[in-house]
């Protein structure tokens, strides 16, 4: 089948998945939603982090905030393996498992207080799964945030207007810091002088639009990326402590229409262009390669499935949640979104960053050849900004253009990564009874200094960060599976149907575990003990808390046997 053929089809598979499988029958059958029920954001509002927020402004932060790299850089090393089994995991990925986690993750967090998953645990599971989550979780976070600040930089710097790296793309920086003083503008307008927010919104995206066009014709050069780093983490702090009306809200949704108009643009592109796939359908033996099976399910996470979605789902957005039959939309809906987008990185890389299979083969004849994260951002910018030049549009200006969607989803994933490792910590020090956590700038502030940590502590010559990226996509596939494994636990307390959320975990766990042990093997093999001793402490964490679950589910039958 050609590309557009397999691209309809897979758009009309998220439509009725939608409408009949998350609305019709996980949000009516399974967990019975209500909106009698009145949610954490009305219940427990406070106007700083429960704020009930209109469900389609919710949908474009949720998305925003999942939508951040890792679905663009995933799909875009994955298509090694061909464009078969990317795109097949890409879609019932997300349908069957990505989906339905994320939207679990988000009802039961909203049934709890708007808690983070890994509180929830300590309740439907056991006390002691509360640490073991929230460890796994800071890791997780920490290292992602750390790693997304490294690129950004890398994105933003170009030493003069004569130099300009064929991975920089100053270009984004104008739109992407006017972004924040719009937003923060209809935020206050909004919420403290009671102005319509429609209209608001309209002149915003307007005048995104406007500081887009000037970033491209005026591109801020000479500044290091150690100074970019600096401000991205000084951004960090911010974003984290402000009141979600004031920055999170309005500039996640400005950023989600901004994304809308991408998707419209390269898809509108795609069509219109009708390319043949350059990839092969299925390629098992790459150079170098680690093999396909389990490495597919882990090297494309957030694209398919992602621990990272149920701490956004559990950790802002079940706060912001006006009412309980919002929740398809943005938990399994904004899923679909990201599905999307990790499609868009299929075709890019498959069908139209390349002209020829040879062309291809140069680019991904190696595994070492592709799996740079600057490189696999420049194939995703390249192969769609093909897509809209179709519209017209100079090849020049709609890279540009895809370049500061990138880089702005990159920092709405920032901003919101450092509200949740915040949460985080003042959870942990809730559990260990450290009171001085409890201050939202304290918390914060260690935070920050977490992701800093991921960026500029050295390993081996390199950033902490990127040093350990190979363990990002294993704890994150783990995580998911845990999280899945506590709303199995919650729905067979409750006397629900479980096999919808069992079979996607049992898959999950089981590729995730067997990747991180060979993951494990092969650093130890490498002379890379710190690769290894982190791996070790994350698989046993997660053993533990499945242990846990069991104990839990024998104790739950003994009770049940009278």
């Amino acid at each position: 089948m050609t590309p557009v053929v397999v691209t309809i089809l897979v758009l009309s598979l998220y439509l009725v998945f939608y409408h009949f499988y998350a609305r019709g029958f996980l949000g009516r059958k399974v967990f019975a939603l209500n909106d009698a029920d009145t949610t954490p954001a009305h219940k427990m509002r406070d106007d700083v982090d429960y704020v009930p927020a209109n469900k389609y402004i919710l949908f474009g932060h949720h998305f925003a905030s999942i939508a951040g790299l890792a679905p663009m850089l995933g799909p875009a090393i994955a298509v090694i393996w061909g464009w078969v089994p990317a795109l097949c995991w890409v879609v019932f990925g997300t349908l069957l498992i990505g989906a339905v986690h994320d939207f679990s993750a988000l009802v039961l967090s909203v049934r709890h207080r708007g808690q983070s998953i890994g509180t929830i645990a300590s309740t439907v599971i056991s006390a002691r799964t509360r640490l073991l989550f929230l460890l796994i979780i800071f890791f997780l976070v920490a290292l992602a945030m750390g790693v997304f600040v490294l690129v950004i930089s890398g994105l933003f710097a170009a030493p003069d207007m004569a130099n300009i790296p064929a991975t920089a793309h100053p270009e984004a920086v104008i739109p992407t810091y006017s972004l924040m003083l719009i937003a923060m503008l209809i935020g206050f307008l909004v919420y403290r002088k009671n102005l319509p927010m429609w209209p608001l919104i309209g002149v915003g995206f307007v005048l995104m639009l406007i500081t887009t066009a000037i970033g491209l014709t005026m591109p801020i050069t000479g500044i290091s990326a150690t100074t970019w780093t600096w401000t991205l983490l000084a951004y960090a702090f911010i974003a984290s402590v402000l009141p979600v009306w004031l920055l999170l809200q309005p500039r996640d949704f400005l950023n989600s229409l901004l994304l809308y108009l991408a998707l419209f643009a390269m898809l509108l592109g795609f069509f219109m262009l009708s390319p043949d796939w350059v990839a092969p359908a299925i390629n098992p033996n790459p150079v170098g390669a680690p093999p396909m099976l389990p490495f597919l399910f882990i090297v494309i996470a957030c694209g398919a499935v992602s621990g990272f979605h149920g701490l956004v789902a559990s950790g802002t957005t079940s706060k912001q949640l006006n009412q309980e039959t919002d929740a398809p939309l943005i938990g399994y809906g904004g899923m679909i979104g990201e599905s999307l987008l990790a499609l868009l990185a299929v075709l890019a890389t498959t069908a139209g960053a390349f002209s020829s299979r040879v062309e291809w083969e140069n680019f991904y004849g190696s595994w070492e050849k592709a799996v740079g994260l600057h490189q696999k951002l420049g194939i995703f910018i390249q192969g769609n900004a093909n897509f809209i030049h179709q519209l017209g549009i100079p090849l020049d200006y709609a890279a540009a253009f895809i370049s500061v969607v990138v880089v702005g989803f990159a920092m709405t994933s920032v901003d919101t990564g450092a509200r949740l490792l915040r949460f985080n910590l003042q959870e942990i020090g809730n559990t260990l009874g450290i009171n001085g956590l409890e201050n939202r700038y304290i918390a914060t502030t260690l935070a920050v200094a977490a992701i800093g940590f991921f960026a500029f502590f050295q390993m081996d010559g390199k950033p902490a960060g990127l040093f350990l990226w190979t363990l990002f996509g294993t704890t994150n596939q783990i995580l998911a599976g845990l999280t899945l494994l506590t709303v199995t636990i919650y729905l067979y307390r409750k006397k629900k149907p479980i096999l919808y959320t069992m079979l996607p975990m049992i898959l999950v766990l089981a590729a995730t575990v067997s990747g991180m042990v060979l993951a494990i093997i092969k650093a130890i093999g490498n002379g890379q003990w710190m690769v290894g001793g982190v791996g070790v402490l994350i698989f046993l964490l997660a053993f533990w808390v499945h242990i846990e679950a069991v104990l839990v589910v024998v104790r739950i039958r003994k009770e049940r046997k009278p």
